[in-house]
């Protein structure tokens, strides 16, 4: 009885978070995030903002929320075997798909960035992936723990990302995985070397 009732509770925080989430989506694209309010979330939702505080501190909490529930976690699973390809592909089109929102909260600026948020929400899923690979061997260099290379490929991946939303979404979600693909297995002098034939 009790691991029932848990389980309707969990539906029900879901159930309020997809809510939640939609209507910011919503309201993103009519307006500037900046001017987005708790109580506009709330309105479209259809819930209290007392509710919103249960879920989340602030819209650019919720805004990772999203990140993180919509676009990363579903790819995590690929990742932890070794499906890089797919996981590339499927982070790009789950993008694609919101297409209207990413572009208009790209241009959230200064603190709680669009950047920002992405990065870190990257690095959460690389640094648990890093650590959990890693285990307890040692690193070949100080420098490559688990947290300095979730740094490393978040950055680079937000990079990518970040431009390619930014830039209209101009290349499909096969050509972007193709293209990270190819900057992802090639040292700079590599590159340096093929860009010289």
């Amino acid at each position: 009885m009790t691991g029932t009732r848990q389980d309707e509770r969990m539906e029900e925080k879901r159930d309020v978070e997809k809510a939640l989430a939609m209507s910011l989506k919503e309201l993103a694209v009519k307006m500037p995030f900046e001017k987005i309010t708790i109580k506009n979330i709330t309105d479209g939702a259809g819930v209290i903002r007392v509710t919103f505080y249960n879920h989340f501190q602030d819209k650019y909490d919720l805004l990772e929320a999203i990140i993180r529930e919509e676009i990363l976690e579903p790819v995590r699973i690929l990742l932890m075997n070794g499906m890089y390809r797919e996981a590339l592909i499927l982070i790009f089109s789950n993008l694609l798909k919101d297409k209207d929102f990413y572009m208009h909260v790209s241009r959230i600026e200064g603190q709680n960035s669009f950047k920002e948020i992405v990065s870190h929400s990257i690095y959460q899923l690389l640094y648990a992936i890093f650590r959990e690979r890693a285990g307890k061997k040692k690193p070949k260099h100080k420098w490559l723990t688990p947290e300095y290379l979730a740094l490393y490929y978040a950055e680079s991946m937000t990079f990518v990302v970040v431009s390619w939303i930014q830039g209209g979404m101009p290349f499909s979600p096969e050509e972007m995985a193709e293209l990270y693909q190819y900057i992802g297995t090639r040292s700079m002098m590599d590159v340096l070397d093929e860009l010289g034939k």
